[in-house]
């Protein structure tokens, strides 16, 4: 398809050159771009082709930058860069991967935040109204959330100071009737019924926190988003445009499947279908294995989640136990506490996070469970040396997790001991547990027993000891090989716990090991491989940590870090190597 309008765009104030039926192809053109990239690289479908005539409606009406607009999440703002001087990382396969899936202000005057977690953006706006009428400057301020947002606290915490400005501020609520999947909480019903009255239903949380307040039907064509733009531009004070779009607009197979359309790997355009669809066994098999094996020996188990019921296939579970399955909404410390209750009231709940959203609920893991000592079981996913996007990193959670007096943070190599540390933790007292479910593909090994506290030595060698957390494991069986190959024997240890030391396998590996190497997807800072270190400070023996950098990495590939932080075996036998020499 050509694109002869797109092409005139190259900032905000061309578009204010052209008339309607010129807006309304530039929209065509946008969704087609928009589509053809993302089938190829993978990105976020729905929320993006929702959103493309009111994002042109705001840039035509508004003058941004100095009016500002803060996109919640800002997954959805794919149209915003295209419009911002960005159109060639959607145009041109070169330059795919030039800007980020989010808003970074290193690429664009007109993006304020770097965002990739939800519910900030009311508190944000609210923060820059207030910032601009201190310092009398002038402007619009708007900030974009979505309905499944809504569910955030921070997002409530954020409408509560709204209403109390006596200013500019402009809230639109992007309504689809979608979080990331279908949305969970009364909350909704409400929203649900001010659709269907067109605004008009008494059950009105905006109206009844004192905004102002106005429904929009139509927020995917394009004149009524132009209109209504034009009527509140310059208002004076707080207002909440209500705006009714589709998540997916104008692509059938995101219409059909929203939720797996959210965000999507490549696919083929024309069927929707994957392009590459991984057909093996996963982690996620495992985990449902081990929880029908439970709810068959009646464990009173849960399974509570914080809107991504997608990521462990968790409805699965739902259809099959509808009565012990709790999707709390985009809403990570509810999730947190909820569990925290069941537990008290003899329930074993089990909490299924992403490490990247895990971080949102830190006050309520340490409060409500460690200090509490509570058996709750959190399944975390995503810990992985990560890059590409500074706001999904995958490497803080065990320094986080780790570090939480009372609660045991376990790093499973295999699915039989992925298997295991759910039973256990399933049937301990003594407090919350942690499993960070392996990054990589399915691995398999004969489990004779096990023991939490208790590191499994692998292989029992001399003058080297290398520590494989989780995921890493195999890494360390390489580097073993590749010694081997040197006439070096290594011990190999998988360490199972990562919050507490064996520090009896530890004192027994001083006698005959001279280093003793540590490798873990995750921060060095704070890490597994801190705690090592730090327990064999005053002995002879010498300790190599491999991990990442603390950092938000950015724009470097996986592959890159990977190289840079030293975690490919010749690296880590070169510096093994280099120790032994001296």
């Amino acid at each position: 398809m050509e694109t002869p309008i797109l092409k005139k765009i190259d900032q905000p104030a061309d578009l204010k050159k052209l008339t309607l039926a010129e807006l309304t192809e530039l929209s065509k053109e946008i969704r087609y771009v928009l589509l053809n990239k993302i089938s190829q690289t993978g990105g976020h479908v729905g929320p993006n082709l929702g959103v493309v005539e009111l994002t042109i409606a705001f840039h035509t009406i508004f003058n941004s930058p100095v009016d500002k607009v803060v996109w919640d999440v800002s997954h959805q703002s794919y149209t915003h860069k295209i419009l911002t001087g960005r159109k060639q990382a959607w145009l041109d396969p070169k330059h795919f991967e030039d800007v980020s899936g989010y808003t970074e202000p290193m690429e664009s005057s007109h993006d304020f935040f770097d965002i990739g977690h939800t519910s900030t953006s009311i508190a944000l706006a609210t923060g820059m109204a207030t910032a601009r009428d201190l310092q009398k400057k002038s402007g619009n301020i708007m900030a974009v959330i979505g309905d499944g947002s809504l569910s955030g606290g921070l997002a409530l915490e954020g409408l509560n100071i709204a209403a109390t400005l006596k200013t500019n501020l402009i809230i639109l609520v992007n309504d689809n009737g979608m979080a990331i999947a279908e949305d969970h909480g009364v909350l909704y019903e409400g929203l649900k019924e001010l659709r269907e009255t067109n605004g008009q239903s008494s059950h009105n949380l905006f109206k009844a926190m004192g905004l102002d307040y106005r429904y929009v039907e139509n927020g995917n064509d394009l004149q009524t988003m132009l209109d209504v733009f034009k009527e509140v531009k310059d208002i004076d004070h707080p207002i909440v445009l209500h705006v009714h779009t589709e998540k997916g607009h104008g692509y059938q197979p995101a219409i059909t499947n929203k939720e797996a359309f959210h965000w999507h790997v490549p696919f083929d355009l024309e069927t929707g279908k994957s392009l590459h669809p991984n057909t093996a066994k996963t982690y996620t098999d495992v985990i449902h294995a081990e929880l029908d094996q439970e709810m068959a020996a009646k464990t009173p188990i849960t399974a509570i989640t914080a809107a991504i019921p997608g990521t462990y296939d968790l409805k699965r579970f739902g259809r099959k136990y509808p009565e012990r399955y709790f999707d709390v909404g985009i809403a990570e410390q509810e999730s947190i506490t909820l569990a925290a209750g069941q537990a008290q009231q003899g329930l074993r709940p089990i909490v299924f996070h992403s490490g990247t959203f895990l971080q949102r609920a830190y006050d309520q893991i340490s409060h409500d469970l460690g200090i509490n000592k509570l058996p709750v079981t959190i399944m975390v996913s995503g810990g992985k040396i990560t890059a590409g996007d500074p706001t999904h990193q995958g490497i803080f959670d065990i320094a986080m997790l780790s570090n939480i007096p009372g609660l045991t943070y376990l790093a499973p190599t295999t699915e039989e001991e992925l298997t295991a540390m759910m039973h256990w933790s399933l049937h301990q007292d003594k407090g919350p547990v942690a499993i960070r479910v392996p990054s990589n593909e399915v691995h398999s090994a004969t489990l004779n027993d096990f023991d939490a506290n208790k590191m499994n030595i692998l292989n029992a060698g001399q003058k080297v000891a290398i520590l494989g957390v989780g995921s890493l494991l195999p890494l360390a069986q390489d580097v073993e090989q590749k010694l081997k190959a040197q006439a070096i024997n290594a011990t190999v240890l998988d360490p199972r716990n990562i919050s507490d030391l064996d520090t009896a396998t530890l004192k027994s590996l001083e006698r005959d090991h001279q280093v003793v190497v540590t490798l873990e997807e995750a921060s060095l800072s704070g890490g597994f491989g801190e705690k090592v270190s730090h327990y064999y400070g005053d002995t002879k023996v010498k300790v190599l940590n491999f991990g990442a950098a603390k950092r938000f990495n950015e724009n470097e590939t996986t592959q890159e870090l990977w190289q840079e932080f030293k975690l490919t075996p010749e690296q880590i036998v070169a510096e093994i190597t280099n120790v032994l020499d001296r």
